[in-house]
């Protein structure tokens, strides 16, 4: 009993200090950049401070910390589901086609908003094509899914390549590149009111079948047994995590590496696989993409993409996960 309540006591300050950490970087994050805002500008009502804060710091922050923390989510759940330390949102499409849907939305669309509705569509209908390949397959544990993945990834890079090709090189195919790169510059509060609306829905829904996430932990026969329908299950889990995925990468580009190490993160903390890790794996990720997106406009006198920051720390973590793996199988 009290090795259960001290490791309870562990989870809940740990969750704690998670909280407060991504509160903080999310409110440090609103004075960071090359217009100066202070607090006393915001409370005093100054109109260029509010509408700096209004128009880009604000959206910023709240797509750093919203978006982080979705995709530490969906991370956790991909990795449970698939019982694959290095399973992602990935692994059946999602970035591929929204980087389709972008480049299509830069070439023959007008507007930021109609970029990122082209990028939207373009995840979710790889994760759709992805999923319904899979139901034609008899595949088991999720395999026939990688498999749809991959086949939908690979049609997704052709068709971003015939659209690079079709690109004005000094233009449009430089706004194509910047876009894959990732980054938050350029959001709009005014833009971004559907997509977190969704992200919060599907992230809640993800929360609310925990169990039936946990169930697929189990090999399938397993699930069977306890009267579970897996196949629908996952199918189902998966197009919520996905959904919610691309309703972040469609707003900032592509985003490397925090589905990956925030579910790690998390379980090296809390040592164990369970609601609150699920959480703690958000928390992790929303810092993650705050802390990046605040070094991405304070370290060089240009903005520089996000993905240059998580990548730094995931390539290496990546690097590490595979070696370990190794010695262990």
């Amino acid at each position: 009993m009290k090795l259960s309540t001290e490791s309870s006591n562990k989870i809940k300050f740990a969750l704690i200090v998670g909280t407060v950490f991504l509160t903080v970087l999310t409110i440090f994050s609103f004075f960071v950049g090359r217009y100066p805002l202070t607090l006393s500008g915001i409370i005093s009502g100054d109109s260029r401070q509010w509408q700096v804060f209004v128009t880009l710091r604000a959206s910023r922050g709240i797509v750093g910390c919203i978006g982080g923390f979705v995709l530490g989510v969906a991370g956790f759940v991909f990795q449970t589901v698939f019982r694959n330390p290095l399973a992602s949102p990935d692994i059946i499409g999602v970035s591929s086609g929204a980087s389709a849907g972008a480049a299509f939305g830069i070439l023959f669309l007008s507007g930021s908003m109609a970029v990122t509705a082209s990028a939207f569509a373009g995840a979710l209908g790889s994760v759709v094509l992805a999923l319904m390949l899979a139901s034609l397959t008899a595949g088991q544990d999720g395999r026939g899914i990688v498999l749809a993945g991959i086949a939908v990834h690979s049609l997704a890079q052709t068709a971003l390549i015939f659209l690079k090709l079709l690109a004005d090189p000094e233009k449009q195919l430089a706004s194509i590149e910047y876009w894959i790169m990732g980054s938050l510059n350029g959001i709009s509060l005014y833009s971004i009111k559907g997509n977190v609306i969704l992200c919060i829905l599907c992230v809640s829904a993800l929360f609310l079948l925990y169990r039936q996430i946990m169930m697929l932990s189990l090999h399938d026969d397993e699930g069977r047994m306890l009267g579970v329908h897996t196949q629908h299950l996952r199918l189902l889990i998966l197009l919520i995590a996905t959904l919610a995925t691309s309703g972040i990468i469609s707003m900032t580009g592509l985003i490397s590496f925090i589905s990956l190490l925030a579910p790690h993160g998390a379980r090296l903390i809390i040592k164990n696989n369970r609601l609150s890790t699920m959480f703690l794996s958000g928390i992790i990720g929303g810092c993650l993409l705050t802390l990046g997106d605040i070094l991405a406009r304070s370290v060089a006198s240009t903005e520089l993409p996000v993905s240059i920051f998580t990548s730094l720390v995931g390539a290496p973590f990546l690097i590490y996960l595979c070696v370990r793996r190794n010695r262990e199988s």
